[in-house]
């Protein structure tokens, strides 16, 4: 899907992967299976280290990854080791398990992401807002443009339903800014191999987008899934308002703004997914969202 761009990446990753070897003094192991934009991989520095090597098809937003891994200096976030901006790579603790793989049920998979966020979100203070800070906003137009351009996927009232929350959401308490996560979803919560500073929790977030938001769009992103657990329930509408419930109580932010932004982001995803060519990925969403109002 990246064209003659992502051709001569890939032919020009071994090469890469040398260069970065002998940069950093590595051995490499076993890639790791996941990454959409990215090749990483194990590896072994010369003392002995277990870590990561990430590798990224484009710089596309990963100078801000690497500035928020920079300030969290491991609080929240995995130990950025080394990052060479020439080869679009990053040197980084080796990992664990992700939250979403221990046969967890939602309810301590959301509290583990709750309190790890916790440690994770960072005061903004002296950091500029981006163009990103006015997610709902984005979100918004973004709606309208794809449901119309995809054929209406989905009814106007979800539609309408998540418009509304997203005027409501626009409007941000500045005491509730934080530079967020972005996309702290279960997948991108990894497990620490042995207790340290700034993982209390036992886990930590890889691939931050880093940008300064409310800090409940955080928790909405966490809140967008779970289709399959809700197709299950009697009562959808009540399992996700016990989530909410769960997350605010975790973080102190409203239950209303974190439902208004999983909402949101439920529905604005399932029109992502499908306006990239994946209609049976898509579908949950969209049709979840519906089971919700």
């Amino acid at each position: 899907t990246l064209g003659e761009a992502g051709r001569v990446w890939t032919a020009g990753l071994p090469r890469t992967l040398d260069e970065l070897a002998g940069r950093w003094g590595l051995t490499y192991g076993r890639p790791v299976a996941g990454g959409s934009g990215s090749y990483v991989v194990r590896a072994t520095t010369v003392d002995g280290r277990a870590v990561v090597v990430k590798v990224a098809v484009s710089d596309d937003g990963l100078a801000a990854q690497v500035a928020a891994l920079r300030r969290a200096q491991g609080r929240g976030y995995v130990g950025l080791l080394g990052h060479d901006p020439e080869r679009n790579a990053l040197l980084l603790e080796e990992l664990g398990l992700p939250v979403s793989r221990r046969g967890w049920a939602p309810e301590r998979q959301l509290e583990v992401v709750a309190d790890t966020l916790a440690y994770a979100w960072m005061d903004p203070a002296g950091v500029r807002p981006d163009v990103g800070q006015d997610k709902a906003s984005l979100l918004a137009a973004t709606l309208r443009t794809d449901w119309a351009r995809l054929g209406r996927p989905c009814p106007r009232r979800v539609l309408d339903r998540a418009l509304a929350y997203a005027e409501e959401l626009a409007v941000v308490d500045a005491t509730e800014l934080r530079i967020v996560h972005g996309d702290p979803h279960p997948d991108n919560l990894l497990g620490v191999p042995a207790p340290r500073a700034g993982a209390e929790t036992g886990f930590c977030f890889v691939d931050p987008e880093g940008f300064v938001a409310d800090r409940a769009y955080d928790l909405g992103v966490a809140l967008r899934d779970w289709s399959g657990h809700l197709s299950r329930s009697t009562d959808p509408r009540a399992t996700l308002r016990g989530f909410s419930a769960r997350l605010a109580e975790r973080t102190g932010c409203d239950p209303g703004r974190i439902w208004a932004w999983g909402f949101l982001e439920r529905v604005s995803t399932g029109l992502y997914v499908l306006a990239i060519g994946s209609p049976t990925v898509a579908a949950p969403f969209l049709t979840s969202a519906a089971a919700l109002l």
